[in-house]
């Protein structure tokens, strides 16, 4: 079910909802816009209001606050407070932070933390270690870095050249947050380990994908099992076991270059993914073959941006649960319910 759209003003490609109470229903939007005139590449950060049990349709869906940016790659709100991560087409990456404000018109907040200079070359992807002190950042001349976080600043503890071509993903394990894994346009797919300096290779698989790495996901439930999302259309199921040689033991061709993959934050093995020429899809992933159980087909662009909302009474309604998604040329952002989550 529809709960609401509209268009930003540039070219749509990250949305994030903030996991954090009071602010679950924060969703970060964000865009990235080549101006060929000034040679620069434009973003913005759209902070929106989304309540999907509002009687109001147009309450379901608000504009709260927007800032303008460089081209925003990727965004991530920080495990341990509602601090919003920014990687951008200047190679830097900035922290803001949502606070209650009484005095404006929204009660919200968005305020600059710290920004810093992580490269020359342009920042692709940003994750966080599960300590909330340190990012990933994936660099586009094949480089990752490794950023510290200090009260008031940014600080690049490692970077090294990790891969030949863009890194579009770069993930921390959640289990253990000594191990970097990453994915690259040269179609490798690498593990790294922080605690050797420099940080040494734990392994990098060549072979299984046909075309570039996208995405990397963990299953919150079983730490051993990891999937990637590629340009060459399949969402890889791995088995981690044995963290030196990985297992993909099963796979599913989603029709369109699997972009990002996130897994339902209440129902096991449930994963949301963007799939570029070919909409949304939700896949099942548990112990059996993976199968798409609904897929979304109402963006006319490219497939970028996909996030579910942690809403308060999810636990109770499986029906409740809310996504929201984002498509490029279109300049589309798009929220909605599944239709078929109740059944499990």
């Amino acid at each position: 079910m529809d709960l609401g759209s509209c268009y930003l003003g540039g070219n749509a490609d990250v949305v994030e909802f903030c996991p954090h109470r009071p602010f679950r229903h924060v969703l970060a939007a964000a865009t990235y816009t080549l101006q060929e005139k000034e040679q620069d590449r434009a973003g913005t950060v759209s902070l929106f209001s989304v309540d999907a049990g509002a009687e109001d349709a147009s309450r379901r869906l608000r504009l709260l606050h927007t800032v303008e940016t460089a081209g925003v790659f990727d965004m991530k709100w920080s495990p341990a407070s509602p601090l919003l991560a920014q990687a951008d087409a200047h190679g830097r990456v900035a922290l803001r932070r949502v606070e209650h404000d009484d005095g404006s018109d929204t009660g919200i907040a968005f305020k600059d933390v710290c920004a810093g200079d992580i490269s020359s070359s342009m920042c692709l992807y940003v994750d966080w270690n599960q300590n909330a002190e340190s990012l990933s950042v994936g660099l586009s001349d094949g480089s990752l870095s490794v950023v510290s976080m200090r009260e008031d600043r940014l600080d690049v503890s490692e970077q090294w050249v990790a891969h030949q071509y863009e890194v579009w993903t770069c993930y921390f394990d959640r289990a253990r947050p000594y191990l970097l894994y990453s994915g690259s346009d040269d179609c490798c797919f690498s593990c790294w380990d922080l605690r050797e300096s420099p940080s040494s290779t734990v392994f990098q698989n060549k072979k299984s994908h046909n075309m570039g790495v996208c995405c990397i996901a963990q299953s919150p439930l079983d730490a051993n099992m990891l999937l990637t999302g590629s340009y060459d259309e399949f969402l890889r199921v791995w088995d981690m076991r044995l963290t030196a040689k990985p297992v993909n033991e099963k796979s599913i061709n989603l029709g369109g270059g699997v972009w990002r993959l996130k897994y339902h934050p209440i129902i096991a093995d449930v994963v949301l993914a963007a799939c570029m020429h070919n909409g949304f899809a939700i896949v099942k992933v548990g112990t059996g073959d993976a199968t798409v159980m609904e897929t979304y087909s109402k963006h006319e662009s490219l497939a970028y941006g996909a996030d579910w909302q942690r809403s308060e009474g999810e636990e109770h309604n499986r029906n409740s649960s809310v996504v929201a998604s984002c498509s490029f040329y279109d300049r589309l952002l798009r929220v909605w319910q599944p239709e078929n989550l109740v059944e499990l």
